[in-house]
């Protein structure tokens, strides 16, 4: 199999798999100069260069065959059919946003280290991901977890038991962040008007109300 400078196969394969094929010179003196950058100067772990590698091969061997040789010949088009064509091979949409951030972090360095005169990759969009929102929790459940954590309070006496029954009861009843009810203290617990007070992102201050049976 044929190496380059890099030492690393260069052809793509329709699984978007890295094998031979030869990039242009100026690609992969470009692409050794970047790895070093990101090894050297940002400092990055050993696997997410190896990302960075792979996406960006898979990018050059494209532009390759488009019959592009050098960064200045390359435009925003011929971006967006590398990211068309990794859509026909059945990439995710992760993959394809993964894929136009290497591009696009790629292209930026070029230009600030002058490899390249303007950044074709500064208007490139990545594809959007849907979300799926997570399963609700039944009110049965709830229930029943809610009735089992004061059941084994009560039985054990211990203060420990009797803590983790209010946890469970405060996140119930406020729908509050774990990590902003682990930063309550009994000052924010205001009893008579049966609210906290929570910090959340940013210090972000916001009070919040509680139900009796959380209270109790």
């Amino acid at each position: 199999v044929p190496r380059g400078v890099l030492g690393i196969p260069t052809r793509v394969f329709q699984s978007g798999q890295v094998a031979e094929t030869v990039l242009p010179p100026q690609f992969e003196t470009l692409l050794d100069s970047y790895l070093r950058h990101l090894r050297g100067q940002r400092n990055l772990a050993e696997h997410t260069v190896r990302a960075y590698r792979t996406d960006l091969l898979n990018l050059f061997t494209h532009l390759g065959r488009l019959g592009i040789d050098s960064l200045d010949s390359v435009d925003l088009r011929a971006l967006r059919s590398w990211l068309a064509k990794q859509h026909t091979l059945g990439h995710a949409r992760t993959t394809l946003q993964r894929r136009a951030a290497a591009a696009r972090v790629f292209f930026a360095w070029a230009h600030e280290t002058g490899h390249v005169v303007t950044d074709p990759a500064a208007n490139l969009r990545s594809p959007k991901i849907s979300r799926v929102l997570p399963p609700t929790l039944e009110a049965a459940t709830a229930a029943q977890m809610l009735d089992e954590a004061i059941a084994a309070a009560g039985e054990a006496g211990a203060p420990m038991a009797a803590r983790d029954a209010a946890v469970m009861e405060v996140l119930y009843a406020t729908g509050i962040r774990v990590s902003e009810l682990c930063g309550l203290d009994l000052a924010d617990l205001d009893r008579e008007r049966r609210v906290i007070r929570v910090f959340g992102k940013g210090r972000k201050e916001r009070t919040v109300p509680l139900g009796a049976p959380a209270i109790h």
